[in-house]
């Protein structure tokens, strides 16, 4: 009987769509939200409903990178998925807040299996020469789906029921179970270990702890309050405690000697940076179209679709440059392009003209784009397959992170220079200046209620406090310049890189 192998078409189709609905589902409720709390009501509890899926997510990000690293990708991929699906059925038919933030937990557990597993697979099945095209179209899909979440988000809620962005998981979940239980076979070279139970504790305590204090901040409760200082303080309790037993465990979750190699270590921290800016570009510029420049809620959606473009080319070339150049060399151009319209950015003002915050999105996405293929293999590089899963999964963890952390500090930057700003500039007026909620200042019916001379006045201290918020995302690409620089000199098509997978 003849031995069957991996088809890799439907393997890579399979491994596609999981990556694409995984992250897709990170910022595909954001539109639909005002909808459901029609539905559902607990507008007051909608904050759990985001970050339930991203706290899970996150903390099983490292531990099913390890678990598969330890018994097998194909099982924990598949395990993966049956959850996301189990997950995505039981939203559909929440009949609560709280019972569909319970219901993304369980998506986003299935989730946090789907991304790191599928770049691990990447390595596992294609060779050498075909790895940094394949991670340049898988780059390419995770950053569009991050981007296409809202608009797939709006249009089916308009148009269909906000359900279906959850139902629509389903169809394209199974095929993709039936694709990598029947296509991917797996080699059964995988040494058993014991599972680090006490890390994997400590570590999904300190991240949630860490994840609500950043999502309920300054939103549920002040940050100097109790709540959110005792989940600071959590966080940092339990991850001393998680870095001890990882210094201690035989098989630690996340395994601190990967760090030695200084390759993985900055490509991690600029993974992190670049979470931070791109999750501030994507937020933003709809929000400056829409405030601004007046335009719909679709419309300043669609605006992001010239930076889906430019961030899926720059995804593919830069995995395609990989063998041919070091993964340092590929970022160096990456940051420099990034470099230059964030800075583009920081000049917006209500002048600027749609076509020119088109162009600086075009270049935003081109900086972006290369981190999402070039940052997953040059973490991987040193790393045979007993420890690839880990790699990915660390990675992968850490642009979350990054992102998540972005979303907090540059909304905390933003509304703190617009309520500065606001203030001084209705302080001799006597004009009211409760107008730190922008969502209520700027819709259409409160705009028809506001002065033109008071809207115009409104209209430029916001342009202002985005243009500063920008500015301020320079910190963490001038970070990830430095960490780039870090990188050393390795390409994918390195001698180097056999011996590696020899050893």
């Amino acid at each position: 009987m003849q031995k069957r192998e991996t088809k890799l078409v439907p393997v890579m189709i399979a491994l596609l769509l999981g990556i694409f609905f995984a992250s897709l589902d990170n910022t595909i409720v954001s539109t639909a939200m005002p909808t459901i709390l029609k539905d559902l009501g607990g507008y007051d509890k909608f904050v759990w409903v985001t970050s339930a899926y991203l706290v899970t997510e996150m903390a099983g990000m490292p531990i099913f990178g390890k678990l598969s690293d330890m018994y097998g990708r194909k099982r924990f991929f598949m395990l993966g998925i049956i959850l996301f699906i189990l997950g995505s059925i039981l939203c559909g038919t929440a009949n609560s807040i709280i019972q569909l933030s319970i219901y993304r937990a369980i998506q986003g557990i299935g989730g946090s299996a789907l991304m790191p597993i599928a770049f691990s697979i990447i390595w596992d099945v294609f060779p050498v020469e075909k790895r940094g095209k394949m991670s340049g179209i898988f780059g390419a899909v995770f950053g569009l789906s991050s981007v296409l979440g809202p608009l797939i988000g709006a249009y089916i809620t308009d148009y269909i029921n906000w359900r279906y962005i959850f139902y629509i998981n389903i169809p394209f979940g199974l095929l993709t179970l039936g694709l990598i239980s029947y296509f991917y076979i797996e080699s059964k070279n995988h040494t058993k270990q014991q599972i680090d139970w006490w890390g994997a504790t400590t570590f999904v305590i300190s991240i949630i702890c860490l994840m609500f204090a950043l999502e309920l901040g300054g939103k549920e409760y002040a940050w100097d309050s109790v709540q959110i200082l005792g989940l600071f303080a959590g966080f940092a309790v339990f991850l001393i405690i998680f870095l001890f037993i990882e210094r201690k465990a035989a098989e630690p979750i996340i395994s601190f000697s990967m760090f030695k190699y200084r390759l993985f270590a900055a490509s991690n921290f600029v993974g992190l940076f670049y979470g931070a800016a791109f999750i501030a570009a994507t937020i933003y510029i709809p929000i400056f179209i829409q405030f601004v420049q007046g335009g719909t809620a679709t419309n300043s959606g669609l605006v992001l679709l010239p930076m889906m473009v430019s961030v899926s080319i720059s995804a593919a070339f830069g995995g395609a440059l990989a063998n041919k150049t070091s993964y340092r060399n590929i970022m160096v151009g990456s940051v420099v392009l990034l470099l230059v319209g964030i800075i583009c950015l920081g000049t917006l003002t209500p002048d600027t003209s749609k076509f020119q915050v088109i162009v600086y999105m075009i270049i935003v996405g081109f900086g972006v784009g290369a981190s999402f293929s070039v940052l997953g293999m040059s973490a991987m590089h040193h790393f045979d397959n007993e420890n690839r899963g880990s790699a990915s999964s660390t990675n992968a963890f850490l642009r979350a992170l990054g992102m998540t952390v972005g979303i907090t500090v540059f909304g905390v930057i933003q509304r703190n220079v617009f309520t500065d700003k606001i203030a001084d500039a209705f302080a001799k007026s006597g004009a009211p200046q409760n107008f730190s909620n922008i969502n209520q200042a700027f819709t259409p019916e409160a705009a028809k209620l506001i002065p033109a001379p008071i809207l115009t006045k409104i209209t430029d201290v916001f342009s202002t406090s985005i243009a500063h918020t920008f500015l301020w995302t320079l910190v963490p690409v001038g970070l990830a310049l430095i960490s780039i620089f870090l990188m050393g000199n390795e390409r994918l098509s390195d001698k180097e890189m056999a011996k590696s997978n020899a050893s």
